[in-house]
């Protein structure tokens, strides 16, 4: 039902998640992230406590994303039924597909980045996305969609994808990038990809507005002078 990527950029250390769903709303349950700490995503049949859990204990106790991870699941009495990849902000990664998963379901690991889906057309899906990561140019965005659109080649889900969400953050208490598509009968990763495309030249000037209001550009809507 699902498949997504975790990742981080060497260069800016932004992290992000990018995630695919047969269900709707997909980017309400399923991708977590806290700037300086880590990213996870929480799938298969969703405990969205999982994604605050794990990243409390990356924070809190310091741990690496394996035994943060572990820690989380353990509190879990249905933790076969979970599938979850993190990445904490040192690019090391953990993922875990309980034997309860969904259909055919994989998970693999990249450099800096950690790939995981389930009712997928094949395993080949999972191990196309962190080669697209690492091949594509751009920002972070840029590759985590890369990989996403690799997955989609490689035959996607075994039914129809309908949410897609994309999101990112950076040296902010907020998100950098949080773009959503909750429900589309046709291609929401090319529909999220779209949304990107049109939120990206924008992205810093809604940094500016927040930090210093007095050089924020203006779009020349009324009352925005």
């Amino acid at each position: 039902m699902t498949f997504s990527i975790v990742g981080r950029c060497e260069k800016t250390g932004q992290l992000g998640v990018a995630i695919s769903s047969s269900s709707i709303a997909v980017g309400a349950r399923c991708p977590w992230l806290r700037a300086g700490v880590g990213a996870v995503a929480t799938q298969n049949v969703t405990l969205p406590a999982l994604g605050p859990r794990v990243l409390d204990l990356l924070e809190a106790r310091r741990l690496d994303p394996s035994q943060a991870l572990k820690q989380a699941l353990d509190a879990d009495e249905w933790r076969e039924y979970r599938q979850v990849t993190a990445i904490d902000a040192q690019g090391r990664t953990a993922f875990f597909s309980g034997k309860e998963a969904l259909g055919t379901y994989h998970a693999v690991a990249g450099d800096q980045c950690v790939a995981a889906g389930n009712m997928l057309a094949g395993v080949h899906v999972i191990e196309a996305m962190p080669a697209a990561f690492a091949d594509a140019q751009g920002t972070l965005a840029d590759r985590l969609l890369a990989a996403m659109r690799a997955a989609m080649a490689a035959g996607g889900e075994a039914g129809p994808v309908h949410s897609a969400a994309l999101k990112i953050v950076g040296d902010l208490s907020w998100p950098l990038v949080d773009l959503r598509v909750d429900w589309a009968d046709d291609d929401p990763i090319g529909q999220l990809g779209s949304l990107w495309a049109a939120y990206k030249p924008q992205m810093q000037d809604y940094v500016t507005r927040a930090l210093n209001p007095t050089v924020a550009p203006s779009y020349g809507v009324p009352g925005d002078e």
